[in-house]
């Protein structure tokens, strides 16, 4: 079993993902998790998100669309056809992001942050992980959300190394190529998403390392 992780630098356009494709026929491994981090600079514009959930309500649609746009433009990109199901899939993340921001109560920043930003790495392995498969490397996508488990301190949460060891040991098939997300967990309690620090995704890696031994 080995590893492998892509920066945002690696998927930040169509022409990269087509690369990801590239580097994993040419390493040709047959057992392998690979930690996605989100497309290019999506992460900052996700903050900007935040930041006008709570400062500039009246821009805030204006820069989801954005963000939108940005993913709509690499899925163009890689699906020719426009009625492909994952259209439909990266719909429904920016969907769930909006109804998130209608329907929450809490003020609490990095709370808000986590839930918002985190919507960069599940767009982003939905994308790669369609994108394979189309191309004829058969793969699993895995929600790391349900492997990785933290604390509840949001935008740096403490992994609880006892149940992400069993979780990984249980989700993470020992053959084939499973597709995941950097920089993501869940806490342990109420199962809201936290993040594991700026540049989470090199964290992410190791951690599945280890835990796979």
């Amino acid at each position: 079993m080995k590893v492998f992780k892509f920066g945002g630098a690696s998927v930040k356009d169509a022409e990269g993902v087509m690369n990801v494709k590239k580097v994993l026929d040419f390493t040709n491994q047959k057992n392998l998790v690979v930690v996605v981090s989100a497309m290019g600079k999506t992460t900052n514009a996700l903050e900007e998100v935040v930041h006008c959930y709570f400062q500039e309500p009246e821009s805030l649609e204006a820069k989801i669309s954005e963000v939108y746009q940005f993913h709509r433009d690499i899925l163009e990109g890689l699906f020719p056809n426009p009625s492909h199901e994952i259209f439909k899939k990266t719909n429904g993340w920016f969907e769930s992001l909006r109804g998130f921001l209608d329907t929450n109560k809490s003020k609490n920043h990095a709370f808000v942050y986590d839930q918002v930003v985190s919507t960069g790495e599940l767009i982003s392995t939905t994308i790669v992980s369609a994108y394979l498969n189309e191309s004829g490397l058969e793969n699993q996508w895995l929600d790391v959300r349900t492997c990785i488990c933290t604390d509840d301190y949001y935008r740096d949460a403490k992994v609880d190394w006892e149940l992400t060891q069993a979780n990984i040991s249980e989700k993470v098939k020992k053959s084939g190529i499973t597709i995941t997300q950097g920089f993501l967990g869940s806490e342990s309690e109420n199962n809201f998403t936290t993040t594991l620090g700026r540049e989470g995704s090199d964290y992410t890696a190791a951690i599945f390392a280890y835990c796979l031994n």
